[in-house]
């Protein structure tokens, strides 16, 4: 944990004074909507104290109290069952320019974000991408068919679940195995918007905050991009 037992020992003490006050107040018999957030927020807070010098493992989650848009994602990466924070995900082209990013609260899925981001990118350029890839983790007919009826004439993405002979041979073309790659590396936007451009960590609060800063972080990236590519 970030704290150490000495200042989870100090937070304990102040968290006990804060605990002698309510009762004082009379907090026991309620009647001040105030005073049911104080005393919420110091029971709440009291709990993670547990947790931290060891005396309590929580049996909940317990979210910012400041940004409470924020959420506790399962996560795969190895030593981190969860994670904090927003999903957010990152449309670019063949030259590394940002064409389309959204930030959602929650976990949802990745598969029907796609094809709106599609549609975003065709609305503001007034073209229709030749080929559209991404990982697996889109990787649903009803993904390829809605991509398809946006005009997109590939569509190479690696197929979820038990593979036809068909779809492996599919799969296994040249050029499917090619693009893929190409997109594998692509892989590395997100790592430079997270070290250069504030991915990280947001430092507004809240769900719009966020996609503010993000949205920052998209627009300086872009303009370095460019810059670059017209120089």
């Amino acid at each position: 944990m970030a704290l150490g037992r000495p200042l989870g020992v100090l937070l304990r003490a102040l968290l006990e004074e804060g605990l002698h006050v309510l009762v004082a107040l009379g907090v026991t018999d309620i009647r001040v909507v105030g005073l049911r957030s104080l005393e919420r927020v110091v029971l709440d807070a009291d709990q993670v104290v547990d947790d931290v010098i060891g005396r309590a493992v929580l049996s909940r989650h317990q979210v910012s109290c400041v940004d409470c848009d924020r959420f506790l994602p399962k996560s795969t990466a190895l030593g981190k069952p969860v994670q904090f924070g927003y999903k957010a995900q990152v449309v670019d082209n063949e030259d590394g320019v940002v064409l389309d990013h959204n930030l959602e609260q929650g976990n949802p899925p990745d598969a029907p974000q796609l094809a709106p981001a599609v549609e975003r990118i065709i609305k503001r350029t007034g073209r229709k991408p030749r080929t559209a890839t991404t990982d697996r983790g889109y990787g649903k007919k009803s993904v390829e068919d809605a991509l398809h009826d946006l005009g997109v004439r590939h569509v190479v993405i690696p197929r979820k679940g038990k593979l036809g002979k068909a779809r492996q041979a599919e799969e296994h073309r040249p050029a499917f195995r090619n693009t893929v790659k190409w997109r594998t590396g692509s892989e590395g936007r997100i790592s430079s918007l997270k070290r250069g451009y504030g991915w990280d960590r947001t430092r507004l609060d809240g769900t719009d905050g966020a996609r503010i800063w993000t949205g920052q972080g998209v627009f300086a990236h872009n303009l370095v991009k460019i810059g670059a590519l017209a120089s």
